[in-house]
């Protein structure tokens, strides 16, 4: 098949650091060419694919700070795949809601991976718009946001988030820390993960950037003020350390030296990469129940799930009942790029069908 994929360009493709949507594109499409695909990749030109890739913008956004608003970049990007369509059997969309009149102005099938969240009121009337859209999933509970506002999308899958597990080294023996990875905000609970690590007694690791200061960004001023306002006060004293972002072989390093990746979420998450990068690594996950979660962690198995931070803090002392070399086994079954690829081929062959 030749196969448009389009990825955001705010980070590059594959992400140096953080960046889950850029990580599941890489993946997805490096298993693709490995396949044989004919694959084209729109996204920043300092990513590295195998695949022919076209750049959006010559930098990924998130490293240019010349740039304030990414809007005249999703046109750029809308315009390249546009002006070559043609060539392709297929196009599948990363950029979400973005992306939807694109589809009604090429002749080929173009699918549409949904990333985010889906309960924000203000996208209810979009997906109403483009109810003919092709849609996937990357969580069963991903899809409640848009049910409860009565919207009925074109669902044609559920496809779990796949990682290359070669990347992830096994670590058969418990570590001796609690580790947090991911981006600083509300949403994210870092400061539940510090309180239950202070009050258990086991260090916490934090893996994570400092919230970035885009003046009239609403989203980027909020997670500063819980930055400076909330976490900063939390961070004084013993037993927490910040270590900043890391990637590549230091991000396999934090995950599997930990004897648990503590995951205290307070919104809907989509899917959660970081907790199947960690189940990669032998180590098992403590989340709260919100969002994916439950259909990512077998709770007792892989980690536990908790309604509450009372409950989840009590687990820290369970973390020697998971044995680490289920959550390997788990992520090699339910999370592998060539699992995640099979799924998408399926897709694939089903939406040229119809065509």
């Amino acid at each position: 098949m030749r196969i448009a994929q389009l990825a955001p360009p705010f980070e590059t493709v594959p992400p140096t650091r953080y960046g889950g949507t850029e990580r599941v594109v890489a993946s997805l499409t490096e298993e693709l060419v490995r396949r044989g695909h004919e694959v084209t990749l729109f996204a920043s030109g300092d990513s590295a694919t195998s695949a022919d890739l076209v750049p959006i913008v010559d930098r990924a956004l998130w490293h240019n700070r010349e740039f304030q608003n990414s809007a005249p970049f999703w046109s750029i990007a809308l315009g390249q795949v546009l002006a070559r369509s043609d060539e392709f059997d297929l196009i599948h969309n990363h950029l979400d809601f973005i992306g939807f009149p694109l589809a009604r102005a090429v002749r080929c099938p173009m699918v549409t991976t949904l990333h985010g969240r889906l309960d924000l009121p203000e996208l209810a009337p979009v997906y109403a718009e483009f109810q003919d859209a092709p849609l996937v999933s990357i969580s069963d509970a991903q899809r409640l946001g848009l049910k409860q506002a009565c919207v009925r999308p074109n669902w044609v899958a559920t496809v779990y988030h796949g990682i290359d597990l070669e990347e992830f080294t096994f670590v058969p023996e418990s570590g001796d820390y609690l580790a947090f990875l991911g981006r600083i905000c509300s949403d994210k609970g870092l400061d539940t993960a510090i309180r239950i690590a202070r009050s258990t007694g086991m260090p916490l690791r934090i893996a994570a950037r400092e919230p970035l200061a885009i003046e009239g960004d609403s989203t980027t001023e909020s997670d500063r003020a819980y930055y400076d306002e909330v976490i900063k006060p939390l961070l004084q004293g013993d037993g927490v350390e910040f270590i900043g972002q890391v990637g590549g072989a230091d991000r396999d390093r934090f995950l599997g030296g930990a004897a648990a990746l503590i995951f205290p979420i307070r919104w809907p998450e989509p899917f959660g990469l970081v907790m199947i990068e960690a189940l990669a690594c032998g180590t098992p996950v403590l989340a709260l129940s919100a969002g994916s979660v439950p259909e990512v962690i077998e709770d007792g198995k892989t980690g536990f799930v908790c309604a509450t931070e009372e409950a989840l803090r009590e687990t820290v002392a369970r973390i020697g009942e998971i044995d680490r070399a289920v959550c390997r086994r788990t992520a090699e079954e339910r999370f592998s790029a060539e699992r995640m690829t099979d799924e998408y081929e399926r897709v694939y062959d089903a939406l040229i069908r119809i065509e």
